[in-house]
This record gives C-alpha cells, sequence and structure tokens, in this order.
C-alpha cells in the first residue's frame, strides 16, 4: 500500500488482537493486487438491541488506480466474525477488480 492503513473505531472499544488481525488481513490484500493506493478501515457498533445485543459493522474502503472499491457487510455479533467476512468480500472484489484491469474478463 502506498498510504499507511487507517483503522477508526465508533461507538466500540477495539482490543490489541483485533486490530492485530485487521493490520494482518489489510496486509494480506497487496499479496492479491500490489497497487492498491490506500485502505481505511471503519468498526462501529451503531446501536445496542435489546434482543440482538451488540451488532459490529465493519466497512473497508480501497483505493485503486482509478477506482475505490467499498465492502460493507451485514452486522454481526462477533467483531472477529465481521472483520473476516468483510475482508473475504473484500478480498474477492480486489480479485474481480484486478482481473477487469488484465483484461482477463470477456466483454459482451
Amino acid at each position: 500500500m502506498k498510504l499507511p492503513l487507517q483503522i477508526t473505531v465508533r461507538d466500540v472499544s477495539l482490543s490489541e488482537t483485533a486490530e492485530t488481525s485487521i493490520r494482518e488481513k489489510a496486509a494480506k490484500l497487496d499479496s492479491f493486487y500490489d497497487s492498491i493506493m490506500g485502505c481505511r478501515v471503519l468498526v462501529e457498533a451503531p446501536h445496542r438491541s435489546q434482543h440482538q445485543g451488540v451488532l459490529y459493522n465493519v466497512r473497508i474502503d480501497l483505493t485503486v488506480p482509478g477506482s475505490e472499491l467499498v465492502v460493507k457487510r451485514e452486522s454481526h455479533e462477533d467483531l472477529y466474525v465481521a472483520i473476516r467476512d468483510a475482508f473475504d468480500a473484500a478480498r474477492r472484489q480486489l480479485q474481480d477488480f484486478a482481473q477487469r484491469q488484465r483484461g482477463n474478463v470477456k466483454g459482451h
């Protein structure tokens, strides 16, 4: 990545293991597409539900040459599952973007 990783936290405290997990997964995205300009990760717990408890949202904004990829997954009760699902979706979007850039996708 050209710019350092930005991690923003809203309405929740982030443990060191969760932050380490985010940093490792963001570094692994470079192996799928090496021209990532920047990565911003937002972790938030917007509201507390009486029936479900705390739900965590993870949003990832990837800046790549000529475009910006945004990943916003469904809320989940477990922070680590929410992080894993968001980075899996980011990896898939990044792989699709890289294939389009290389011209491996057939046009209609």
